[in-house]
This record gives structure tokens, C-alpha cells and sequence, in this order.
């Protein structure tokens, strides 16, 4: 008999600087929970909530702005599992399902971690090729999915 995997739905944010398209460095964030531990912002689609609506909620909780312009999403759905360790602590998903937007800064756009619940202690922006040397490796495998793309659509 087979188990039924549950996703978590989810939006993830690849963002960019107010200066995109000229320096194209992206935003990456180290987790307050996990020393060294540096990943996108991302969350959970509320009941009711369109994956956009999700996407300018989370990024306002996460990073204390909501100032961004959309540029590009990515066409699919990306599912992946969380490592066993995760997965204990999200019963009942195995994992999350993921809407990708690739959004930049508006120049008057304030970054602010210290929000109600800081999921965050530190950012940077880095050059496309050194992200995967920062990120989780059960996200790798995602986030090079994300980005190939969106450098092969001229975004990156």
C-alpha cells in the first residue's frame, strides 16, 4: 500500500537589489534558528491567499518590506522533501511545494530583520555563481532548478 505524500504550499522569493539589471547579486538570509544556515525568504500560502498575496505578506514579515516589483515567476510548481529532521517537526508534510517569483527592490525599499517573528539574523548579496556555496543541500537541487531558469530566460 502506497503513503500519500502532503506538500506544504509555498512561495519563495528570489530577490534582487533596486540596481538589478545592472549588478545582478541576489538576496540570500541566514536563518535565526540555524547557525549558517542561509536561504531565500519564503513561507506558507495562507487559506484564501493567491501564491502573490503570499509572496508580498512574507516578504514583509521576513524582511520588513513589501516594496518589491515582480519580474518574473517561475512557470511550475517545484516539490521537494524536507530531510527527516525537518520533517518531524512539520507533520503532516513531507515536504513543500514552491512558486518561485524573481522580484527586485525598489529603491526606497527599507530591509529590516527585526520583525515580530525574526526568522533571520543576517543577509548579503552575492553573486549568482557563490549562492550554492551558502545554501541548505536538500534546497540545492531547487534552487538550481530556479536559477538556471531564470538565467536562461536573461533574467540572470
Amino acid at each position: 500500500m502506497s503513503q500519500t505524500k502532503f506538500y506544504r504550499p509555498n512561495v519563495a522569493a528570489v530577490i534582487v537589489s533596486h540596481e538589478y539589471p545592472d549588478k545582478k547579486e541576489i538576496f540570500i538570509a541566514e536563518r535565526s534558528d540555524l547557525h549558517g544556515v542561509w536561504q531565500f525568504p519564503q513561507g506558507g500560502i495562507d487559506e484564501g491567499e493567491s501564491p502573490e498575496e503570499a509572496l508580498f505578506r512574507e516578504l514583509k514579515e521576513e524582511i520588513g518590506t513589501k516594496k518589491v516589483e515582480v519580474i518574473a515567476q517561475y512557470p511550475d510548481w517545484i516539490a521537494y522533501d524536507f530531510p527527516p529532521h525537518v520533517a518531524a517537526k512539520m507533520v503532516p508534510f513531507a515536504g513543500q511545494k514552491q512558486r518561485y517569483y524573481l522580484v527586485r527592490l525598489k529603491k526606497e525599499a527599507v530591509i529590516n530583520l527585526e520583525t515580530k517573528h525574526p526568522e533571520f539574523k543576517a543577509y548579503r548579496f552575492i553573486g549568482v555563481d557563490t549562492l550554492f556555496e551558502h545554501v541548505a543541500h536538500f534546497k540545492k537541487p531547487v534552487y538550481e532548478q530556479v536559477i538556471l531558469h531564470f538565467k536562461a530566460e536573461g533574467y540572470l
